[in-house]
């Protein structure tokens, strides 16, 4: 018997309400966004829930029992569904609808990489199926291990307001989290060919390039000023590491009672063999610093992180590397240009209906305040 859950739960990927600290100070007056871990799914991203589950319950284990699902909504590309057949819960993640940036949103990858990845790095979630019959639910898709647990958004949840300044706390086992990921040994782990480390930045400035090409609107931007600068200034590369590519604060869970540990990490599409310093600075571009909001997650201000100078010196002592926030100032140039060609990519797809997701049509607004401080950060270079 099969049927789509119409309830919601509180279970997992938790964000429940409570009340916040920032550096040990109360949050008074901020009121933290309710994110619901997960909801209904949204009209419009319905997928066909026979062909899933009959799928399902012909390759995976343990398959019997009523057939339910939910969808994750916080996250804003990669449709993801919490599934449930009886007593068993697992993550079932698909590209979203409409035009796919090609190598964006690859299943393929993050289930190699999941594969291989959770037996040295334990906080990735382990891979269970992998499914290229695009005629199931309309696209290739990947199904993972579900984790119950809680992820941070705008405030310090309840379940993680544990003794002293929680919120710094929190930042320092993020930047543990990514620290331990670049000290993995790829070939170890089986991981050894997951990409071309040799001219990863190159490619890397190449294929964001051509991604915003491709939604631009017309006239000049100021995305293209900042381009121009990273390919002028680019640096060179040290030895490569597995790269998550996409790594930040809400993409980490936290056990209830530890703020100290992150114990999985989510999101392994884009990961691949690189410069590690790409990945810490997508993280210090969502990252505030005092009273300065994270592009593209507004509330983080409000957690009571660490500075963006101390999250590098943390990262430096954890990797044994000696590195300065100066060191980085490419990377955070890099990585603000990237959200912002991400945020607009979203805002196009809202455009072209290929998104049901009310929150894309704001998107746009964010590009140009994103693209302003990505050209800032590029002009000291």
């Amino acid at each position: 018997m099969s049927s789509v859950s119409a309830g919601s739960t509180t279970e997992g990927r938790s964000t429940t309400e409570g009340r916040s600290t920032a550096e040990g100070r109360s949050t008074i007056g901020h009121r933290p966004t309710e994110r619901p871990e997960v909801a209904p799914v949204r009209p419009g991203e319905e997928l066909d829930w026979v062909a899933l589950e009959r799928h399902l319950r012909r390759h995976l284990e343990d398959a019997d029992g009523a057939f339910s699902v939910l969808q994750f909504p916080n996250g804003s590309a990669n449709l993801t569904y919490l599934v449930r057949i009886g007593e068993r819960a697992v993550v079932v993640r698909r590209p979203p609808f409409g035009v796919i940036a090609t190598g964006a949103h690859d299943m393929r990858r993050e289930h190699a990489v999941l594969a291989r990845l959770h037996a040295a790095y334990p906080r990735a979630p382990r891979a269970l199926h992998y499914c290229a019959d695009e005629s199931v639910i309309g696209a290739h898709f990947l199904v993972s291990e579900y984790r119950s647990g809680v992820v941070v958004w705008d405030h310090v949840p309840a379940e993680l307001a544990i003794g002293d300044r929680p919120g710094h706390r929190i930042g320092l086992a993020v930047v543990d989290a990514l620290a331990d990921l670049h000290l993995v040994d790829p070939e170890a782990c089986g991981l050894g060919d997951l990409g071309r480390p040799d001219g990863y930045l190159e490619r890397q400035l190449r294929g964001w390039r051509q991604r915003w090409d491709a939604v631009a609107p017309e006239g000049g931007h100021a995305l293209e000023r900042v381009a121009d600068l990273l390919a002028l200034h680019l640096p060179q590369s040290g030895a490569p590491t597995l790269v998550h590519n996409d790594f930040k604060v809400d993409n980490c869970q936290f056990a209830p009672g530890d703020p100290d540990t992150v114990a999985t990490v989510f999101d392994w599409d884009m990961a691949t063999l690189g410069d590690p310093l790409t990945d810490l600075g997508t993280l210090l571009n969502y990252w505030p610093d005092g009273t300065t909001a994270a592009d593209g997650v507004p509330g983080l201000e409000h957690v009571g992180l660490p500075s963006r100078a101390e999250a590098v010196a943390r990262y430096a002592e954890r990797t044994g590397r000696h590195l300065t926030h100066a060191d980085v100032a490419w990377y955070e140039a890099f990585g603000c240009w990237k959200t912002a060609v991400i945020m607009q990519q979203l805002y196009v797809r809202h455009l072209r209906g290929e998104s049901t997701d009310d929150r894309m049509s704001t998107r746009g607004e964010q590009v140009g305040r994103i693209a302003d401080r990505a050209l800032a950060l590029a002009e000291t270079l």
